[in-house]
């Protein structure tokens, strides 16, 4: 069975996956951030990888996003859904819903690329569309029939951690229009672009950013909203790969 369906998340999510066997996948960018697990999901052959390794132990900014989406592209991987937790900027979205990701800023410290030199011509990937249209369809619709709490839309800003944004960091996203913060899509969603790869994603409002919150930010609170929220984000992910049909 051909591999076509590429989840990157949290480990929980590797849970979902039958008759799974894990694959050692060498890259021309080093080591993927875990090996990648195969598994058969919804009828499908789905390779998943573990964004920050098996014990969480990779930080952000030490995640080898080239090797993890070239990691999927060698093994026949067309379409990739995501999975992260984020800060809530807008008050509008409330702890605990999903957030099928539209759009981003960039605010990270260095450049993600496979373009570290241009061979035949210049190549600068077009970003009307972010996250695809396609899977972004698929993810709403089954939003709606579960009857989930989500957001159809929200603009992600990415920032480099491992550390938490400032109080007047978030002041100024917010004044740029930015709903969700995180430390991790955005490099993997230009990446899957530049090789071709369909790539959306499924944030979870796990607490208000730093100055929205009334109390100090913890990881344990970010771990704790992803429990909550895990059986049902389970049940979208299965739908969702049932429903890619390339």
């Amino acid at each position: 069975m051909r591999v076509r369906v590429g989840i990157i998340g949290g480990t929980g999510i590797s849970t979902l996956l039958s008759r799974a066997v894990e694959k050692n996948v060498k890259t021309p960018y080093g080591k993927a951030s875990d090996k990648v697990l195969l598994g058969d999901l919804s009828g499908k052959r789905v390779a998943f990888i573990a964004r920050h390794g098996k014990k969480h132990e990779i930080p952000p900014h030490s995640i080898n996003h080239r090797a993890n989406i070239y990691a999927l592209k060698s093994l026949g991987v067309k379409n990739i859904i995501s999975t992260s937790s984020v800060g809530i900027i807008n008050a509008n979205i409330r702890i605990g819903d999903f957030i099928i990701l539209d759009d981003f800023l960039d605010f990270t410290k260095k450049p993600y690329t496979f373009f570290d030199k241009f061979d035949k011509k210049p190549v600068h990937v077009d970003l009307t569309n972010p996250f695809s249209p396609k899977l972004r369809e698929i993810l709403i619709g089954v939003c709606k029939e579960k009857g989930y709490s989500f957001q159809e839309k929200g603009i992600y800003v990415n920032t480099s951690g491992p550390r938490l944004e400032t109080p007047a960091e978030i002041r100024m996203f917010n004044n740029l229009g930015a709903d969700v913060v995180g430390q991790t899509i955005v490099p993997e969603v230009i990446l899957s672009r530049e090789l071709g790869i369909e790539y959306a994603s499924i944030a979870v409002g796990v607490n208000y950013a730093c100055g929205i919150s009334e109390k100090p930010l913890s990881y344990e609170e970010v771990e704790e909203g992803m429990k909550r929220k895990e059986k049902q984000l389970k049940e979208i992910i299965k739908e969702v790969v049932g429903r890619i049909n390339s």
